[in-house]
This record gives structure tokens, C-alpha cells and sequence, in this order.
């Protein structure tokens, strides 16, 4: 399958390396522009275009998606699928519309629970048990295009977003091939999703971030739990 890959983060990353694994053919990898980083504030990368970089793959940094150069950058491409993981931005209609087999997001997930630019982290704040990773087909509502796949991952204890994270991201390297697989066969059943069963997951604020001395022990500790390694609980 010729697909165009869109990621940021190391999150992104074993995703990526699954699809070449699988020999997609990878006709570009869009990642976010490099930005100042460090006390130096020299460019830095993002993890998707250094793993892109080893890899040899052409490699995409526009500003955003809106730009009708971009579009037609993208559709010249002619791809048979453009799969997102963790890229950040939100994919404009003319592109939802490109491939013909659709635009693929791996979600992390069990949707339509939670929703939104922070699964991980909400998970772990409301006390969930389980998680896991969604793969479906995007539409222009966020997050709630049906599910092409899915696959569970228990909570532990002791975990916090980036280890939870850090089981998920190969974890939906893992479901994404399989997905894609499906489709390339044609045996893709997507099942739309209950609405009714729908939470969210809102990017992180700094309000967010307080720890209130008035919830319980256990709440204050999964709200440390879901800002862990970062952006960190305030007090």
C-alpha cells in the first residue's frame, strides 16, 4: 500500500517503523517544522523526522495543513492511505477525502471513550483500570470516525502516562498493521461508534495541573499518575 505518514512524537515512532517493516510503500512522512529546544535553543527535530531521516524516507514539515500548496503536494503523492498518529494537527476535508482508502488514526484509547488531545493522561486522572488503542477512520469530527480495530491494555498500579505510553505506542504499531492488512484485502468491517458511550479528553491546562488538597488521597495520586513525566502535577 502507498500510504503518507503523519506524526510528531516518539509516541509516532514505532508506528512508523512497523509500516515500512511491513513494506508500505512510504511516499512521504509529514511531521511538525523544527523548533528551539534547550537552554541553547538550537532546532531540534522532532522524533518522527529523525526516525523518517534514518529510515531514508521523503520527508514533509509544513506549518499547518490549510495551505492549498500543501494540499496539492499531498494529493500528487496519489496515496492509497494517509495514516495519523500523534501528528497534532487536524486534517482538513479536502485531505480527508484524498486516498482511497481513507485517512487511518491510531488512538490511544479505547474510543469512544476519551476522546481528544490527551487520552493517556485522562485515563490515569479518572481512575480507569484499562485503556487501549482504536484504529479508525477519520472524519471531520474529532476522534469519532468508525473503528476499524481495537485492542485492550490493562492499567497497572504503578504506571504513569509515560509508562503507560511507552506499552501503547508498539502496542498500536501492532494493531495499526493489522488494520492495514484488512484493508489492503478488502476485509475491513468498520463499526461506527456509540455515541452514547462517548467521553473526552482534553489537552492539558494549567488548571489541570493543581492538585487540590481537598480530594482524596487516591484521586490526588492518579491526577500525579496522569502528569507524569510531564507536564507535571502543581501545587
Amino acid at each position: 500500500m502507498r500510504v503518507i505518514f503523519m506524526g510528531t512524537p516518539a509516541f509516532a515512532v514505532p508506528s512508523l517503523e512497523r509500516v515500512v517493516k511491513d513494506g508500505h510503500r512510504v511516499a512521504a512522512v509529514v511531521t511538525r517544522p523544527d523548533r528551539p529546544a534547550g537552554r541553547g535553543q538550537a532546532l531540534a527535530s522532532s522524533p518522527v523526522k529523525t526516525a523518517a531521516t534514518r529510515a531514508g524516507l521523503s520527508i514533509l514539515q509544513p506549518a499547518g495543513l490549510k495551505d492549498p500548496a500543501t494540499h496539492a503536494a499531498l494529493a500528487a503523492l496519489s496515496p492509497d492511505a494517509i495514516l495519523v498518529v500523534a501528528f497534532g494537527h487536524i486534517l482538513p476535508p479536502p485531505l480527508l477525502s484524498l486516498p482511497r482508502h481513507g485517512c487511518v488514526n491510531v488512538h490511544a484509547s479505547l474510543l469512544p471513550r476519551y476522546r481528544g488531545a490527551a487520552p493517556i493522561a485522562w485515563a490515569l486522572i479518572r481512575g480507569e483500570r484499562v485503556t487501549g488503542i482504536s484504529i479508525i477512520h477519520m472524519t471531520e469530527r474529532v476522534d469519532a470516525g468508525p473503528i476499524l480495530l481495537q485492542r485492550a491494555e490493562p492499567i497497572r498500579d504503578e504506571d504513569t502516562a509515560g509508562t503507560l505510553g511507552e506499552r501503547l505506542a508498539p502496542l498500536g504499531a501492532e494493531v495499526l498493521s493489522e488494520a492495514l492488512l484488512a484493508l489492503g484485502r478488502g476485509e475491513a468491517r468498520p463499526i461506527p461508534q456509540d455515541e452514547a458511550q462517548a467521553t473526552t479528553a482534553p489537552k492539558l491546562t494549567a488548571a489541570d495541573q493543581r492538585l487540590d488538597w481537598s480530594e482524596p488521597a487516591a484521586a490526588l495520586r492518579n491526577r500525579v499518575r496522569g502528569l507524569t513525566p510531564e507536564p507535571g502535577a502543581l501545587t
